[in-house]
């Protein structure tokens, strides 16, 4: 199993038509609160944590591990795109072992509906799949979040399974490469 390490990681800011992908500055610490804080953001997430305790555990830089970007949309720090480890004790794996790679998005409500989340997470998947060729990616959400699931759809990723899990029937997708016409292919 490949990983991402210190030659991969932190890579070049990735730019798109609006927005820019990189690597966690002190300056995102605020957004990250918010993210974690905001009731919005956590209805689909496990809910909001508190405000007091984030300004706590947070760290002066947020997210500093390999895979996880800031998205920025002119200069503003707007939401966050991750690639995790999923848990091998977690529901919901496509290998035997688990510890695929998960992509997860959070954005902050007001950028909510503009499409920010399908073109960052484009963005994030192509550099995935071009770091680590091969590599299963995974995206998990609840089926009542309809917006994650469009944009699940969007971005190339197939359903492999539906599990309970946090009190709420959850979403697996595996991401497949396109196909012909730009069509994701389901690789079985």
């Amino acid at each position: 199993m490949t990983d991402l390490g210190p030659d991969t990681w932190p890579p070049a800011p990735i730019t798109t038509e609006r927005l820019v992908l990189r690597a966690a500055e002190a300056r995102d610490r605020a957004v990250v609160i918010e993210l974690a804080a905001s009731p919005e953001v956590g209805a689909y997430v496990g809910g909001a944590r508190p405000r007091e305790e984030l300004e706590r555990v947070v760290p002066a830089i947020p997210g500093q591990r390999p895979g996880f970007f800031v998205v920025e949309l002119d200069g503003a720090t707007i939401g966050m795109v991750t690639f995790d480890r999923r848990d091998p004790q977690r529901l919901g794996h496509i290998r035997p072992e688990g510890g695929e790679r998960e992509l997860g998005y959070l954005f902050l409500p007001h950028a909510w509906g503009r499409g920010y989340a399908t073109e960052a997470g484009a963005a994030a998947v192509a550099w995935f799949t071009a770091t680590l060729p091969g590599e299963p990616l995974v995206l998990s959400t609840q089926t009542a979040h309809a917006a994650s699931l469009r944009v699940a759809a969007k971005l190339g990723f197939t359903e492999v399974e539906r599990f309970e899990d946090y009190g709420s029937e959850q979403w697996l997708g595996v991401w497949s490469p396109p196909g012909p016409a730009g069509l994701p292919t389901v690789n079985k």
